[in-house]
């Protein structure tokens, strides 16, 4: 049984995770936390999920619930999640971050701390989103020639842009063709681009509504275009991609790890 503590406790994706952690037997709500100042410290996680008292108050002192038989779930903003991942690597708790927008720097220091303790970090923890990377990458070596765009839709309120995942992906094609991706990523056009060069990577975001989470792989070529396309429907997609990378993530050994090592592909 995994022990979860869920970070971001009173958010849609801390709600939604408590909700389907109570209903499985091979999870239990050991702890839920939020920032401080949230009106929602202090509540019973079951309640504010809408599955009924569980027993468990919300709190904002993450480092008193870190231990090493706990995996936190953390889906809440990247500076959040530094902090958590400090407190975890110092308890020797498993964690799984689901949360974007890393800096690089923060995505420096967070590989330095995850190899202290039990670490799944990905942009997306959808099982269709990390089978659609792992085809893109064979996609695009089978097909060096064809020119790489990706598009994501994310809702409104996102705040972050390009997604990490639609930026995971284009990493992804750039791994495979052997090219850095930095260096040949495109983000947006406007003007007179000129005419496209080969080896750039281009990458759109648009923010509509309230669209979960649509990323679209297109591949052109003189008289043809491959589309590959992964669509969220619901949240339950990343939640439940987590539950499972939080079960896998138990025992272990300290190191940073994938949901591709999660799923063994």
């Amino acid at each position: 049984m995994a022990n979860l503590i869920v970070a971001g406790a009173a958010g849609r994706m801390g709600r939604l995770l408590i909700a389907l952690a109570s209903r499985d037997p091979a999870h239990k709500i050991a702890g839920a936390i939020e920032a401080r100042g949230n009106r929602a410290v202090g509540s019973d996680a079951g309640e504010l999920a809408g599955v009924g008292a569980l027993g468990v108050k919300i709190t904002d002192d993450y480092a008193s619930l870190a231990r090493p038989d706990t995996v936190t779930l953390d889906f809440t903003t990247a500076a959040a999640s530094m902090e958590h991942l400090e407190a975890a690597s110092k308890a020797g708790a498993a964690i799984v971050i689901g949360s974007t927008g890393f800096t690089p720097e923060m995505e420096k220091r967070a590989r330095e701390l995850a190899g202290k303790t039990r670490t799944v970090i990905a942009p997306n923890m959808s099982i269709g989103v990390n089978v659609l990377a792992k085809i893109v990458a064979e996609v695009a070596a089978i097909l060096p020639d064809f020119d790489a765009e990706i598009i994501e839709i994310h809702h409104r309120t996102k705040i972050d842009a390009p997604s990490g995942t639609a930026l995971s992906l284009g990493k992804a094609i750039a791994s495979a063709r052997g090219v850095d991706f930095a260096t040949n990523a495109v983000f947006g056009r406007e003007g007179n681009t000129g005419v496209r060069p080969a080896s750039k990577i281009a990458v759109l975001a648009i923010r509509a509504g309230d669209a979960i989470g649509d990323h679209t792989v297109i591949f052109g070529g003189d008289g043809e275009r491959l589309e590959l396309i992964h669509r969220a429907q619901s949240r339950d997609s990343l939640a439940r991609g987590a539950l499972r990378a939080a079960g896998w993530l138990i025992d272990r050994k300290p190191g940073l790890y994938t949901m591709r090592d999660v799923l063994g592909i």
